[in-house]
């Protein structure tokens, strides 16, 4: 099995109690991890050794859900999963460490058992008891023969990724989601970036995004503070720097929030009208503009995207659509269990709205730049070929590998941008990503 955990946390059984009433927030209340965790004041409350174990349990018990179902199962002789749903989230919490971490095996059954009495189930102690020493036995041999992809991809993801890619791709596609994401760094100032490469003890990837691979807290480390850096997958970068020369010029972000793409803007100089719908992520983005000194360059303003109107043409646009995050799973393992079938529609036509009032509201010889981070080609690519083959006056303006420091296989024959969560596999993969740069005849 696999070892990947911080030390054992001070107080073991109240860590344990967090990451159970987070994993039954984000499973049973569907609410997104990011907005439980900033939400849990218990969590906010823990030690910063013990809010990265909770943060682990949780993540990997998300991440590799269909293995700790499939392995609680087969300890349970078929008859799971175990009900009431708090028992089994007791369970998967249990079994995550002994499956996936490096907890000692007492500690795992000996916790498990004692949050099952926490939680109110003590009558099914004996149950969790069971369980967990069973997979302790014999969870080994039952990992060795399970099938990572078939298990925690959902199915209806895992058809719309064959369809679109073919099942070898697929299959790599879904391999690679599975892995844990990096710690990727946009630097403020450019120039600054090897100064920066080696205080933080980071990579300069051929795209120069950093890339940290020692663990740490963020919020701890040289630069942040004072606003030198701020966390942006290397994947998420790439959108600002297919724009070209923004320094002095008037930039539309029409999904703005948390703000990477608004700042990376800002620190080039441009004058940003930032949009979102949600004022409490405008409120974010707000604060993270503070962090890094660029407010003075960026105006925010909550408003539907779809329906609202600049006050003259546009020269540059940015359009980083809403999407089922499907490309994000690698550091947002939620989005397996609280995306859909149904949300990818109803996201689709939300992007299809957003993108031709981005159309019109670009001036002739504008620059528009569309991008998702979505894996499915429905909120990606055939928007983009939806858009083109209904409006005259639209044209794609082609990447050019170079821009891109030539990483192989990223720019499509169309001349559209396509990351998948392989790309880059020697320095350790990247988010999955949709970008096309679009230009108004």
């Amino acid at each position: 099995m696999n070892n990947a955990a911080p030390q054992q946390p001070g107080d073991a059984l109240a860590t344990r109690m967090v990451a159970l009433e987070l994993l039954c927030n984000v499973l049973e209340r569907r609410t997104a991890l990011d907005q439980a965790l900033a939400a849990d004041r218990k969590f906010a409350a823990l030690a910063a050794r013990d809010r990265a174990f909770v943060r682990m349990v949780v993540t990997t018990a998300l991440r590799r859900l269909g293995q700790v179902d499939d392995l609680i199962n087969l300890a349970m002789d078929g008859r799971g999963p175990a009900t009431p749903p708090l028992l089994q989230n007791v369970l998967r919490v249990g079994v995550t460490q002994i499956a996936f971490m490096d907890v000692p095996d007492y500690a795992a059954v000996d916790t498990g058992v004692d949050l099952a009495a926490q939680a109110g189930l003590s009558r099914q102690k004996g149950l969790v008891n069971a369980v967990l020493r069973r997979v302790l036995a014999e969870g080994r041999d039952w990992f060795l023969k399970q099938d990572e992809a078939a298990l925690n991809i959902p199915a209806w993801l895992m058809d719309v990724w064959n369809h679109d890619y073919g099942a070898r791709v697929a299959a790599e596609i879904a391999q690679a989601s599975l892995a844990e994401a990096t710690l990727d760094i946009t630097v403020k100032d450019e120039a600054a970036r090897d100064h920066w490469a080696q205080e933080l003890q980071a990579t300069i990837l051929p795209t120069g995004t950093l890339r940290r691979s020692g663990g740490g807290m963020v919020q701890e480390m040289p630069g942040f503070a004072d606003g030198m850096w701020w966390v942006q997958d290397a994947a998420s970068a790439l959108p600002v720097q297919l724009m070209g020369n923004v320094n002095g010029r008037a930039v539309v972000d029409m999904c703005a929030a948390p703000g990477g793409k608004t700042m990376q803007l800002a620190a080039r100089g441009a004058q940003v009208h930032a949009l979102d719908r949600s004022v409490q992520r405008l409120k974010v983005l707000d604060e993270n503009l503070r962090r890094v000194r660029l407010e003075h360059q960026v105006r925010t303003e909550a408003a539907d995207g779809t329906v609202w109107r600049a006050a003259q043409p546009a020269d540059f646009i940015l359009l980083d659509a809403p999407c089922t995050a499907t490309g994000t799973v690698r550091r947002h393992p939620d989005v397996l269990h609280l995306k859909s079938a149904q949300d990818m529609a109803r996201l689709a036509d939300t992007q299809a709205r957003l993108l031709d009032n981005a159309c019109n509201m670009l001036a002739p010889g504008g620059l528009l730049i569309y991008c998702t981070c979505s894996l499915q080609k429905d909120e990606s690519e055939w928007q983009v070929a939806r858009m083109l083959a209904a409006r005259n006056d639209m044209q794609r303006a082609p990447v050019r590998p170079e821009e891109l420091g030539n990483i192989k296989g990223i720019v499509t024959t169309e001349g559209d941008v396509r990351v998948l969560p392989f790309h880059l596999a020697a320095y350790g993969g990247m988010d999955g990503f949709f970008v096309a740069r679009l230009q108004k005849k």
